[in-house]
């Protein structure tokens, strides 16, 4: 049993019956006999006692009355049994029995049992044990004749009760009054059942910690063990598409291996109904050919082909045969054409070598950014970085560039938009970039559309991929003949851009249920130029030929989306058109090839981004996946 520090502090007679003049009165008494739960009424007793002089604490207090209690019911009983001897026990009787005069009579039956008990007959307090009688005995004499550790054990006899018992014999029934009062208590005891005694439980406050942390432990362990299955369920699915994919291309490459082998071998025949020159080229298609058959392939014919040489047709190049597999079939599903074209941009990305020098992979000039507007030119310039690129350069307006610098150190930022000689400024970096982006975040004011046209005319002589976007396909709505007919030039219309770019040209309304005829009908009347139109599939044409990027996205749309396309297309253009000055991909367009694998990366990106943070996903969260999107579709 653990032993109470509030024991042992010895009372004397003036501060006892000060106690018992605060507890008898009559707010105390209606307190304590209207609440089950009295510590706020001895912390008022308390309180009350410290103000005449005494400090005692509520605890102190209530120990105290409960053995004051206990000595009164102790001298109460031996008064009605010793006459009066037992009185001397407790020697403040005479103050006990008027204040517990005006209070319900105690059931003799229960003070019996909770004195054999160990129990307290009292207003709700807590139950003690023949340990309390001690305390008592010991607080009112002064004195301790156990010690501490000896446990006391004290016994009462029973109280006989004289109880009157009617025994019926025949019609008439008399009171017979038992003779002997012990015998009448015995058997009374034995068919009242006796209460079992109440034990409380000692549990020590570390114990209980020392179980929480167990418990605590355990839990971590579970949730490791849980959280380290799900990584290698995670492992074994990567590692498995991992090697579906290259199964895949394995296959593709054995298949362009045969297709090869088995031209070269035919044309090293004699032939027999064919010239051995004939090799199958591209013818294009009219605007007028059916949703789904964008293009189709032909024989050459003497007056055609007669120049081409002879090298090259009898061994055609490998990308060749790619688009021949599209283009020969109208029925060719999404999943071969997306596959056929992603092995088309794997063939145009530069391999990362230590030979390699700054600036070699790709440096990219952003046109846009004003002081409304300076988030897309950071999401286009950090896209192209994070595509490949080495090196970002934005030319913005003077108070937007503070802004777009602070997103950022890796960009290089250049406030010269809006000075008064832009155009001269901009113009000496031209000569070190690869391609152009023009429009995000540049905004429609006069002053800087102008700048924006000029420094595209001084691009396109220099011969560098121009990719216009967002503002700048304002312009291009404003005034077409400044992009008409540039070979190198890429346009990246969303739907709404698109309908309002095509009704400026055509002067009539878009016809919405044919979307690749209105698309190739747009890229004709701009001169052929490669057109992107951005939607639930992404739709690619330069006026002959439209393919479908039909990667897997998401159906999240947020802001800066397109900036991230606009941005990775710069890059993906620089290094298409490089290889195609190398004689890698000749028989492709490379600004068809270089759109498809932007499109390709940026839903990638938002399929993977949407995976993670579901609707509340943001441009953000899509550049943070740039990186495993394009190891996962081009280096995998």
């Amino acid at each position: 049993m653990q032993v109470n520090t509030t024991r042992g502090f010895l009372w004397s007679d003036v501060e006892t019956r000060t106690l018992l003049n605060i507890w008898g009165e009559q707010d105390i008494q209606a307190a304590l006999d209207g609440n089950f739960r009295n510590s706020f009424v001895y912390r008022d007793v308390s309180r009350r006692l410290g103000a005449t002089g005494f400090e005692r604490t509520p605890e102190q207090c209530r120990v105290r009355i409960k053995s004051l209690k206990r000595q009164y019911l102790l001298a109460k009983e031996g008064n009605l049994r010793n006459n009066g001897q037992y009185h001397k026990i407790c020697k403040f009787y005479d103050t006990m029995e008027r204040i517990l005069s005006n209070r319900p009579a105690l059931d003799p039956q229960e003070f019996i049992d909770s004195v054999a008990g160990g129990e307290e007959a009292g207003e709700g307090l807590e139950e003690e044990d023949a340990q309390d009688a001690q305390d008592a005995y010991s607080e009112s004499t002064g004195e301790c004749p156990y010690p501490a550790e000896t446990e006391v054990k004290l016994e009462y006899p029973t109280i006989p009760i004289p109880i009157p018992v009617k025994v019926t014999v025949g019609i008439n029934s008399t009171s017979v009054r038992p003779h002997n009062s012990s015998q009448l208590a015995s058997n009374l005891s034995a068919r009242i059942p006796k209460r079992p005694r109440k034990r409380r439980s000692n549990f020590p406050m570390e114990k209980l910690m020392e179980q929480f942390l167990e418990q605590s432990v355990h839990a971590e362990d579970n949730f490791y063990r849980m959280e380290e299955q799900r990584l290698q369920a995670e492992d074994t699915r990567r590692e498995t598409e991992h090697t579906r994919e290259l199964h895949m291309l394995q296959m593709l490459g054995q298949m362009f291996s045969s297709i090869s082998s088995t031209r070269a071998g035919s044309a090293a025949e004699p032939p027999k109904t064919a010239p051995p020159d004939r090799a199958p080229v591209f013818s294009s298609a009219s605007p007028s050919c059916k949703q789904g058959q964008s293009g189709h392939f032909r024989r050459p014919s003497a007056q055609t082909d007669c120049c081409a040489p002879k090298s090259q047709l009898l061994n055609p190049d490998p990308q060749a045969i790619v688009f021949e597999r599209y283009y020969s079939s109208g029925s060719t599903s999404h999943r071969g054409m997306d596959e056929d074209f992603l092995s088309l941009v794997k063939s145009i990305v530069p391999p990362l070598t230590s030979k390699k020098h700054k600036g070699q992979d790709g440096r990219i000039g952003i046109i846009g950014g004003c002081q409304d507007y300076t988030g897309a030119p950071y999401f286009a310039a950090i896209s192209a970085l994070k595509a490949g690129a080495d090196l970002s350069h934005v030319f913005c307006t003077k108070d937007a560039a503070t802004v777009i610098k602070s997103f950022s150190p890796e960009l290089i930022v250049h406030p010269v938009l809006d000075s008064p000689n832009a155009v001269e400024e901009i113009d000496k970096w031209l000569p070190r970039l690869h391609a152009l982006v023009v429009g995000p975040g540049l905004g429609r004011e006069d002053s800087l559309l102008k700048t924006a046209k000029e420094v595209i005319e001084k691009s396109k002589t220099r011969d560098i991929p121009i990719i216009i976007d967002a503002d700048g396909l304002w312009l291009v709505t404003q005034q077409p003949s400044v992009i008409h007919g540039y070979h190198k030039g890429i346009l990246t219309p969303n739907f709404m851009e698109f309908t309002r770019l095509y009704e400026a040209l055509h002067h009539e309304p878009m016809d919405t249920s044919d979307r690749q005829r209105s698309v190739t009908q747009l890229s004709v009347a701009m001169g052929n130029i490669t057109m992107v139109l951005k939607g639930e599939q992404d739709l690619i044409t330069d006026g002959g030929k439209v393919i479908t990027c039909s990667v897997e996205g998401s159906g999240r749309r947020c802001g800066g989306q397109g900036d991230v396309l606009s941005g990775s297309l710069g890059v993906f253009a620089h290094w298409a058109h490089a290889a195609s000055a190398a004689g890698v991909g000749r028989s492709a367009n490379p600004s068809m090839v270089a759109a498809f694998g932007a499109c390709s990366l940026t839903r990638q990106c938002n399929n993977q981004a949407f995976q993670r943070h579901g609707r509340s996903t943001t441009t953000t969260d899509m550049i943070q996946e740039i990186g495993s999107a394009f190891k996962k579709l081009f280096e995998s």
